[in-house]
């Protein structure tokens, strides 16, 4: 089925989720978000998105951005041990003559946001993108929801960060028929990444957590792919998650946060964690359109966003529906004790767009 509609509503869809169960039950409730889980959490294999991994060779324009401008907290550069080292260097396939610090970047306070592994390199990498264009393929963006969208917006470009297209301020109908406001930029953020600042009026709860600072997130990442099918099924089949709105859109009026061109047609799925309220994925898959293909894989140890990590309740389950469905093994699992994702059992795989995924599982 294909909907015309102005192509803010599909920034807004990007952005719906809620990011704890508090939350998000006190939300659901208020909105009948037709996002809720259809399913139950003890059913999942893969839990929602954990740590986001970004390399980098430029620790200052990352701080910046990420905590002065988007209000994260930092660690680091954090304490990894020669063992560790070599394991993440199979995990990651980080070439030999490489090296680099490790940084967390958090959200204090609220459990339920993604983290960021900052890797910051030690020696330029080609790039994973080769601009901030929205058609280019490959990971996109991480969602940071916030009280004040317009205040936040006004902050990032005056510390020099420009954005996709002006900030887009919209109502958005909610089930009985009412409407409250969206405010939303989507930010040029380092190394060709976006970051997306949303905020809900008029009542509706944020669409994740927010610290004293009216600062929340990352509460999502999303990917530009082309072969939905294909990449979906990976997902599904291998990590147990599963498809929770996947619709066919095309952009009218303005260009939209997204600064697409009028009339782009595109699938756009949401994918979670069964039971999950947070943590999940956004796919765009353009079909009117060429996407543009940049020249490099879209995985560590390019620089740019790098990977994905989730927790799951057996990596071995995990491992047997990957070689059940064909998909790359990378590296096979591995004990670890690592900093961002403590004892654990860890392996990584790739996505059929060569896209690195690591899931792990912890150690009693």
């Amino acid at each position: 089925m294909s909907l015309k509609l102005n192509i803010r509503f599909l920034i807004l869809i990007m952005g719906a989720l809620l990011a704890s169960f508090t939350l998000a039950k006190h939300a659901y409730a208020d909105s009948n978000d037709a996002l809720a889980p259809k399913s139950s959490a003890q059913d999942a294999l893969a839990m929602p998105l954990h740590t986001v991994t970004i390399a980098t060779v430029s620790l200052e324009q990352s701080l910046l951005f990420y905590r002065d401008g988007m209000g994260m907290q930092v660690e680091g550069p954090l304490t990894i041990s020669p063992a560790l080292e070599k394991a993440h260097r199979a995990l990651w396939q980080m070439p030999d003559d490489l090296s680099w610090q490790t940084y967390r970047l958090y959200r204090e306070g609220i459990d339920s946001a993604i983290q960021i592994r900052l890797l910051v390199l030690s020696k330029p990498m080609p790039t994973i993108h080769d601009s901030w264009n929205s058609r280019e393929l490959g990971p996109f963006s991480l969602g940071f929801p916030n009280t004040d969208t317009i205040a936040l917006d006004r902050h990032i470009r005056t510390i020099g960060f420009g954005a996709l297209n002006t900030l887009e301020s919209y109502p958005i109908p909610r089930a009985d028929g009412s409407k409250y406001q969206i405010d939303e930029t989507i930010f040029n953020a380092p190394d060709f990444n976006h970051g997306v600042a949303i905020t809900r009026g008029n009542g509706m709860a944020q669409l994740g957590p927010t610290d004293a600072n009216g600062k929340g997130g990352p509460a999502y990442s999303a990917q530009v792919i082309t072969d939905s099918e294909s990449q979906l099924t990976f997902y599904t089949d291998v990590l147990g998650l599963e498809i929770r709105s996947d619709r066919v859109f095309k952009s009218a009026g303005d260009k939209g946060a997204m600064n697409l061109p009028n009339g782009t047609e595109f699938r756009f799925a949401i994918v979670y964690s069964k039971g999950a309220t947070t943590g999940h994925m956004l796919f765009v898959d353009f079909h009117n359109v060429e996407p543009i293909k940049p020249k490099n894989v879209p995985s560590l140890p390019n620089i740019g966003l790098g990977m994905w990590s989730f927790p799951v309740r057996s990596m071995q389950q995990v491992m047997d529906n990957a070689k059940a469905h064909g998909a790359t093994i990378v590296s096979q699992p591995k004990k670890v004790n690592d900093p961002l994702v403590g004892k654990s059992v860890v392996a990584t795989l790739r996505a059929p767009n060569g896209f690195l995924i690591e899931v792990f599982e912890v150690q009693p």
